[in-house]
C-alpha cells in the first residue's frame, strides 16, 4: 500500500465545505471526504507549526522530542516514522513545507538550520551547504521555506527555470511581508508556491507510474504552506470571496473577556504579527476571505493529485490522508493566529483519511484523534512490525475507527504549549509561558503554569463557542477537580521511559 499524507498549515477544522462551511469552495477536498472518513474531534498535540509537526514525525509529544517551540530543530538522532518506512523498504518523498528545521535567523552563529529562509533566498545554489539525505528519513524532497509568497528553498530554482523574470521579485517578498498579515500578490496564480507544489507531487506520482523506483512502495508527504499568515492569494483566488458575504466567528466582540482574564491578558498584542492578534471586523473579514482564497487554491491542487492517482492507475492500492498542522482563532474571542488561548479554532485540525478495501466511504466519526496518533496508525495499517516502528511512540492507533467510525480508542487528547521568550524588548514584553489543555468529548480544561488560581474550564456540549469560562463556578467544582486529577496522572503516562535501564540495580 502506497501513502499520499497531504498537510495544510493552520487550517482550521471549519474551513472546508465537508464541514458545513456554507461560504467556502473545496470540491475536491470535500470529495475525498465522501469517498471516506471525515474526523470532527481531532486536535493537534501542541498548537504551533514546528512542535506538532515534530510530534507528527516522531509520534512523541512536544515536551518529549524537545521540539517544544518554534525556533527549535528536531534532533536527527530521534527516529522518525519516514525513517522507518525508508528502512522497510518505502520509497520515501516529501513535497514542498517540511519546518523540522527553523525558518528564521540564528541567534547564535553556533546555531544552524537546513531551512533557513533568508539564506536560501541569498545563498547561490553552489555554494549552499547540502541538506544530508534522508532528511528525516526523505530520501527524496523539493523543499518550500517560509509562507505568504515570499518563499524559498527548492521552489526558487523552480522559479529559475519556469519564470526567470519573477526570481528577484519572489526574492523582494521576503523582508515587504515580515510585518504583514495579508497582501495582494503580484506573483500569478501559476508559478505561486502552491502550484510548484501540485507538480512535484503529480511529477513524482508520474515517475513513479513509469517504474522509476522499481517495485517499491512509496510515501508521498505533500505539504503545503497555505493558509498561513500573511495570506497573499494570487491572481483570481484574490477575489474569489467577497469579505461582506462571508460568515465571521459570532465572539468577535468578546475581546473584554480576554482583558479580564489573568493570564490571557498579558499576551494578547505583545507579538501582534503572529500570536494573539486583537482584530476588528473589517480586518477580520478581508483576512479570512483572503484565507478561504488560498485555501481554494490548493483545494485545486489536491484535485489535480487525486486525478493524477486515478489517471496513472495508482488510486486502488494508495490511502490517502488529509490533514494540518493547526489551526487559527480567526476572530474567535476577537483574535487572530495562535497563542497560548487554546479556543477549538485554534486546535482542532481537519483530518479525512480513505483507504482502498477498508474505510467505508462517506462516513463521519465524532471520536477523539489526535496528531500524535498519526504515525503509529500508518505504520500499523502498512503491516511493520512494532520491533521495526520508532521506540516508545505515545499515540493511539486509529485503526478501529477507520473500520468502524463509531469506535473510541481514547477518551481525552493532551495538547501542550511551550513559549519561549524571544529576545527581550525594553518593556520586557515578550514573556515564556507554559499550558497544559485536557480535551475530552464533554470538556476542555487548561492550565498555566504559575497561575494556581486561574485556568479554563468549558462546557463543550452546552457551550461549543466556549464563551463562558466555568473555572470559578462552585457547580462545577467537583467537574473541575475531576479533569485535573485525569490531567495529572496523563501528564505522568506521557513522560518517557528512554533510556532504558542498562545495569541491574
Amino acid at each position: 500500500m502506497n501513502v499520499l499524507f497531504i498537510i495544510t498549515d493552520a487550517q482550521r477544522a471549519d474551513h472546508l465545505g465537508c464541514a458545513g462551511n456554507p461560504d467556502i469552495k473545496t470540491p475536491n477536498v470535500d470529495l475525498l471526504a465522501s469517498e471516506g472518513v471525515r474526523f470532527t474531534n481531532m486536535y493537534c498535540a501542541n498548537p504551533m507549526c514546528m512542535p506538532n509537526r515534530a510530534t507528527i514525525f516522531t509520534g512523541k509529544y512536544p515536551s518529549i522530542h524537545g521540539v517544544r517551540c518554534n525556533g527549535i530543530n528536531l534532533n536527527p538522532k530521534i527516529p522518525t516514522f519516514t525513517q522507518t518506512l525508508h528502512e522497510v523498504g518505502y520509497h520515501t518523498c516529501s513535497m514542498g513545507k517540511i519546518h523540522l528545521n527553523w525558518y528564521g535567523t540564528p541567534w547564535s552563529r553556533k546555531n544552524y538550520s537546513h531551512e533557513q529562509l533568508i539564506v536560501s533566498i541569498y545563498t547561490p545554489k553552489d555554494k549552499r551547504r547540502p541538506i544530508p539525505v534522508p532528511y528525516y528519513g526523505f530520501e527524496e524532497y523539493n523543499l518550500t521555506l517560509a509562507h505568504g509568497d515570499a518563499v524559498g528553498g527548492n521552489y526558487l530554482d523552480w522559479i529559475e527555470e519556469k519564470a526567470p523574470d519573477y526570481l528577484e521579485l519572489i526574492k523582494s517578498r521576503a523582508t515587504k511581508l515580515f510585518d504583514q498579515i495579508l497582501h495582494d500578490s503580484p506573483i500569478p496564480e501559476d508559478i505561486y508556491h502552491t502550484n510548484y507544489v501540485t507538480e512535484s507531487t503529480t511529477s513524482f506520482l508520474k515517475r513513479y507510474s513509469e517504474g522509476q523506483y522499481g517495485d517499491k512502495p512509496f510515501f508521498l508527504h505533500c505539504s503545503f504552506a497555505d493558509p498561513h499568515h500573511p495570506v497573499c492569494p494570487p491572481g483570481k483566488y484574490r477575489d474569489m470571496y467577497d469579505p461582506n458575504k462571508i460568515q465571521i466567528s459570532p465572539t468577535i466582540n468578546d475581546i473584554n473577556k480576554l482583558y479580564s482574564h489573568k493570564v490571557l491578558r498579558n499576551y494578547i498584542n505583545i507579538y501582534p504579527r503572529v500570536r494573539l492578534r486583537e482584530t476588528t471586523e473589517v480586518e477580520l473579514r478581508k483576512f479570512q476571505a483572503y484565507t478561504y482564497g488560498v485555501l481554494s487554491l490548493i483545494d485545486h491542487g489536491v484535485g489535480q493529485i487525486l486525478a493524477a492517482l486515478n489517471t496513472l492507475g495508482l488510486e486502488k492500492n494508495t490511502m490517502v490522508i488529509f490533514t494540518s498542522d493547526h489551526g487559527d482563532l480567526m476572530g474567535d474571542q476577537g483574535l487572530l493566529f495562535k497563542g497560548p488561548a487554546h479556543y477549538q479554532g485554534l486546535i482542532k485540525i481537519p483530518l479525512i483519511w480513505k483507504i482502498p478495501n477498508l474505510t467505508k466511504a462517506g462516513t463521519i466519526s465524532n471520536s477523539l484523534a489526535s496528531s500524535i496518533d498519526l504515525p503509529t496508525t500508518i505504520l500499523n495499517l502498512l503491516g511493520v512490525k512494532p520491533k521495526f516502528q520508532p521506540p516508545e511512540m505515545q499515540g493511539y492507533d486509529l485503526t478501529p475507527i477507520l473500520m468502524d467510525p463509531s469506535v473510541k480508542v481514547r477518551d481525552h487528547c493532551i495538547i501542550e504549549e511551550d513559549e519561549d521568550a524571544h529576545k527581550a524588548t525594553k518593556q520586557d514584553q515578550y514573556k515564556n509561558i507554559r499550558v497544559r489543555t485536557i480535551v475530552t468529548e464533554d470538556y476542555r480544561i487548561t492550565v498555566y503554569q504559575g497561575y494556581a488560581d486561574e485556568g479554563d474550564l468549558f462546557d463543550l456540549k452546552n457551550d461549543p463557542l466556549e464563551q463562558r469560562n466555568l473555572w470559578h463556578a462552585k457547580n462545577y467544582g467537583e467537574v473541575k477537580k475531576k479533569l485535573l486529577t485525569k490531567m495529572f496522572h496523563e501528564i505522568l503516562n506521557l513522560q518517557d521511559r528512554l533510556p532504558k535501564k542498562q545495569a541491574q540495580a
